[in-house]
């Protein structure tokens, strides 16, 4: 017998004659005569009530039962008579596939989130993780459909990378070298496996960039790594980001497509995954719906980075941070635009080329550079992205004014002598757009088995 899953089942219009249902027990009532068993499988937040009579042969055994003890039930779906719920399975035949036993850490109590992190492997288990990579699945499969609905072609950009795209530093070494023998030696690397220095992948921008000026509209959808000390609720140092780039697009189409991308997921979640999204709603954010509406209906407010500097120094408001010229916006400063000034998103372009990457387009001012950060409320910046600089002799100049090696670029550099044209894209941190869509605060809460620092668990 083929099973059903329980979300199928909820969803039926009419009754349903002997149906397999496997699952979790969640909890179980007792009577005289029968045991009702609350059996979720992971396919929806609601669980499927299961009435065990006294005539099933291993009724003693059910009646022993404890949560987290994996059944399979076969019975006839009938019009249940309990409130609250449509249907329930009468049980025609009962099997324990494993008996869990009663130190199970999942008792039917409120945990903390804290508490769940420690117990990362078990917490998709509860309601709220359950609806959190649901949604999280869901969406990600969402971001393909738009992707392909827009034209792009999905590039499988490499993982382990000798090029460092943010020209940061923060990035992990991947060796097979024994430890202390690159230690003050450069050269030791020519031993290494690869025959050079290797680092996990901050960005697949760079290797975006090549494909969009090959098939004019591609994206990356994959992990990148940042080894950077930070243990903020927004940082972790595996995580995943979606990079759209596209040729023949400047600044303003760039910012067109983040506004489009970040409107669609917010429409995608409110009408595909409403049963999981109204948990959250309920407890955790309950201004999410508010919030999700906001980002839908309201057009994206666009300003210069030195209007936003000004708006700020204008506010009044008292920030941790000075929001001064030259400097970096902070989450503050984000939150303060999007929440309070103008109660809408955000975009904000054309920054100080001083405190961008060196492959951000020059400006005809030659002071500022066609960047763009997508804020939204709550989150602050959700998107980061620019129109590339496209002109040889500029971008040369640019890697030179941030100690950028050019040997280690040539083959980036061709693409600037061979066919260069206008392009732009962005990146988006998956976890921080799934923070936006769930009110999670913490990035911890929004993977499945985070990894931030002093922290490899699992």
């Amino acid at each position: 017998m083929k099973r059903t899953k329980v979300n199928d089942l909820l969803a039926s219009d009419s009754p349903l004659s002997q149906v397999l249902v496997k699952g979790w027990l969640r909890t179980r009532r007792d009577s005289k005569t029968f045991s009702f068993l609350e059996v979720n499988d992971g396919s929806c937040p609601a669980n499927l009530q299961v009435v065990a009579n006294d005539t099933l042969p291993n009724y003693e055994e059910l009646r022993k039962l404890t949560t987290g003890s994996a059944l399979a039930v076969v019975g006839d779906l009938v019009a249940s008579g309990g409130k609250g719920q449509r249907w329930e399975v009468t049980a025609s035949a009962v099997e324990v596939l494993s008996l869990a036993p009663e130190t199970y850490p999942l008792q039917k109590k409120r945990h903390t989130d804290e508490y769940l992190r420690s117990i990362a492997h078990l917490r998709p288990r509860t309601n709220k993780y359950g609806a959190m990579f649901r949604i999280r699945a869901d969406t990600a499969w969402a971001i393909h459909r738009f992707f392909r609905q827009h034209g792009f072609r999905w590039l499988h950009s490499p993982i382990i990378t000798a090029s460092d795209c943010e020209g940061a530093g923060e990035l992990f070494r991947v060796t097979t070298l024994p430890p202390g023998v690159t230690a003050g030696d450069e050269n030791a690397f020519s031993q290494d496996f690869f025959g050079a220095r290797a680092n996990l992948t901050v960005s697949g921008q760079l290797s975006a960039e090549m494909l969009a000026l090959a098939l004019g509209d591609v994206y990356t959808f994959g992990p990148t790594f940042r080894a950077e000390n930070s243990n903020t609720r927004r940082h972790a140092a595996e995580f995943w980001m979606v990079e759209p780039e596209m040729a023949f697009c400047d600044l303003s189409g760039n910012m067109d497509l983040g506004e489009a991308l970040i409107k669609e997921m917010a429409r995608f979640v409110m009408a595909e995954c409403a049963a999981d999204l109204e948990l959250f709603s309920r407890f955790v954010d309950p201004g999410l719906t508010t919030t999700l509406t906001g980002i839908i209906e309201k057009a994206f407010v666009r300003i210069r980075y030195t209007e936003a500097v000004a708006i700020l120094q204008r506010s009044g408001q008292e920030f941790g941070f000075p929001a001064q010229y030259g400097l970096d916006l902070q989450t503050e400063h984000e939150r303060y635009l999007t929440e309070v000034h103008f109660r809408a998103p955000v975009i904000v372009y054309d920054y100080p080329k001083q405190i961008k990457p060196f492959y951000m387009r020059v400006n005809d001012d030659g002071q500022t550079v066609a960047a763009m950060d997508v804020l939204v409320p709550v989150i602050g910046e959700i998107i980061g992205g620019s129109q590339r600089e496209e002109r040889l002799e500029i971008l040369e100049a640019r890697m030179g004014e941030c100690g950028i090696d050019r040997a280690a670029y040539e083959w980036y550099l061709d693409s600037r002598r061979y066919g260069s044209v206008v392009h732009s894209g962005f990146g988006m941190g998956f976890e921080r757009l799934l923070m936006m869509l769930t009110g999670v605060a913490n990035i911890r809460d929004v993977i499945p088995f985070p990894r931030t620092p002093g922290d490899i668990m699992f």
